[in-house]
């Protein structure tokens, strides 16, 4: 049974938007995840895994505008993509209302940690 419940919502906004919840709450570097928001005019948010990790980006609510070197997405709530290792996209919000995402992310099979969520 879970032992600690995280407010990921209430923490984001003082965070400057964003909020991570690893090593610090957790104790541990084997799995991490963000909770963000991005409104609508909101500098864009850069998603980037880093060596030896991979993401699964989720959009929970709105819509979650992402543009990279392999284009651009659009993604609406309830759509997913997978980043790996040093791949970076920028985020911005997709629509007229705030979008909200969640990033699950952990470590790539056989490499070492190297970057502290």
């Amino acid at each position: 049974m879970p032992t600690s419940i995280y407010d990921l919502a209430g923490r984001a906004p003082r965070e400057g938007g964003e909020t991570v919840l690893g090593l610090k709450d957790l104790g541990t570097h084997a799995c991490y995840m963000l909770y963000g928001v991005v409104a609508p005019g909101d500098p864009p948010r850069t998603l980037s895994p880093g060596l030896g990790h991979e993401e699964i980006v989720l959009v929970i609510g709105g819509s979650l505008k992402l543009a990279g070197q392999g284009g651009v997405l659009t993604l609406q709530a309830g759509q997913a993509v997978y980043l790996k290792g040093e791949e970076t996209w920028q985020a911005t919000c997709g629509g007229p209302l705030e979008a909200r995402y969640a990033v699950a992310g952990g470590h790539a099979p056989g490499d070492d940690h190297h970057h502290h969520h």
